[in-house]
C-alpha cells in the first residue's frame, strides 16, 4: 500500500515540476516579446493574461497599461516637439516670406513691368511666395489651437450630422443613443470631419463606426452596449483605398501628405485635438469586415 502512495506522491511531483517548468518559459517567452516591442518602439504590444495565476494576472495586466502608459506619452511628446518646431518655423518663414510677396505685388501694378518679358518671372515669384505663406498659415494651424472646453456631449446627435453632412456615403453605425462623451464638441466635429473628408478622397462609399471593447494587433472587437464612464474605443472606418504600408509611420507626421493638393496637418491636427481632450488617435491595423482603413479613437465616455 505504500508503495502505491510513493507512486502517487512521485507522480504527483513530476507533473508539477513539468507544468512549472512550461509554465515559466511562457513567461519567459512572454518577457522576451515585450522586450522586443519596446526595443522596436512598439508600446501596443498586449500580453495575454488568459491561464495564470491571479499574481501573474494581476502583473501581466500592469505591464500592458504600462505599454499603453508609455504609448500615450511618447504620442504626446512627440506632437509637443512638433509644436515647438512649427513655432520656430512659422517665425522664420514669415519673416522671409511677407517681404517677397509684398514688393513682388507692388511690382506687377507698374505699368513698365505689365506686358513685359519681366511680368512672368515677378507673376511667378509672387504665386510662390503666396504659397508659402499659404503653407505658413497651415503650420500657424498647428500651433495656435485653443484649449479645449470640455462638457458632456452626447455622440449620437454628432454622428447624425454627420450622416447629412456627406449623403452621398452610406454610414453604418453602431452606437447606442444614451452614449455621452466628455469633449469639446468643435474640436470632436473637427477630428470627424477630417476622417470623413479622408475617406472621401480616398473614394469610399461607405463609413462605418462603432464601438469597441479593446484593440489589439490582432482583431478589434466590437462592443455591444456599454455601460458606465471610462475610456471609450471608437472604431472609425472605411472602405475606401488602403493605406500604403510605406505611409503608415508617417501618417501622422505634420506635412507628410501624398495627395497634389493636401496640406498634410488634417491627421497630425487631429491626433493633437483629441491628445488636448484627454484622448488619442491611432490608426487601426486591423480593420472589421467591409473596411480597407480605420482608425481608433480614444476618448472619455459616460452612460447617461
Amino acid at each position: 500500500m505504500d508503495i502505491y502512495i510513493y507512486i502517487i506522491i512521485g507522480v504527483v511531483t513530476i507533473a508539477a515540476l513539468v507544468w512549472l517548468v512550461r509554465r515559466q518559459r511562457s513567461l519567459k517567452l512572454r518577457a522576451y516579446l515585450m522586450q522586443e516591442a519596446i526595443r522596436n518602439h512598439d508600446f501596443t504590444f498586449r500580453l495575454p493574461t488568459d491561464g495564470l495565476l491571479p499574481g501573474e494576472r494581476a502583473m501581466q495586466q500592469t505591464l500592458n497599461q504600462l505599454g499603453e502608459a508609455i504609448r500615450q506619452q511618447v504620442n504626446q511628446n512627440e506632437v509637443e516637439l512638433w509644436e515647438r518646431l512649427t513655432r520656430v518655423l512659422t517665425h522664420e518663414m514669415m519673416n522671409a516670406t511677407a517681404p517677397i510677396a509684398s514688393i513682388s505685388q507692388s511690382m506687377l501694378g507698374r505699368t513698365d513691368v505689365k506686358g513685359t518679358p519681366l511680368e512672368p518671372g515677378i507673376q511667378a515669384i509672387y504665386d510662390t511666395s503666396r504659397h508659402l505663406s499659404d503653407f505658413v498659415t497651415n503650420y500657424r494651424k498647428m500651433s495656435e489651437l485653443e484649449k479645449p472646453v470640455l462638457t458632456d456631449v452626447p455622440l449620437r446627435p454628432l454622428l447624425d450630422d454627420m450622416c447629412k453632412a456627406y449623403p452621398e456615403l452610406t454610414w453604418e453605425i453602431s452606437i447606442p443613443t444614451d452614449i455621452i462623451v466628455c469633449a469639446d464638441a468643435g474640436m470632436l466635429r473637427q477630428v470627424l470631419m477630417n476622417l470623413t473628408k479622408n475617406a472621401v478622397e480616398a473614394h469610399a462609399k461607405k463609413m462605418v463606426i462603432t464601438q469597441i471593447e479593446n484593440y489589439t494587433h490582432d482583431s478589434p472587437r466590437q462592443k455591444a452596449s456599454p455601460r458606465g464612464g471610462g475610456r471609450g474605443l471608437l472604431y472609425i472606418g472605411n472602405d475606401g483605398l488602403p493605406i500604403p504600408a510605406e505611409n503608415r509611420q508617417s501618417l501622422f507626421v505634420p506635412f507628410f501628405t501624398t495627395k497634389r493638393s493636401g496640406s498634410g496637418i488634417g491627421l497630425s491636427l487631429s491626433r493633437r485635438m483629441m491628445i488636448q481632450q484627454g484622448g488619442m488617435l491611432d490608426l487601426a491595423e486591423k480593420q472589421v469586415p467591409g473596411c480597407h482603413a480605420g482608425f481608433i479613437l480614444t476618448i472619455q465616455t459616460k452612460s447617461s
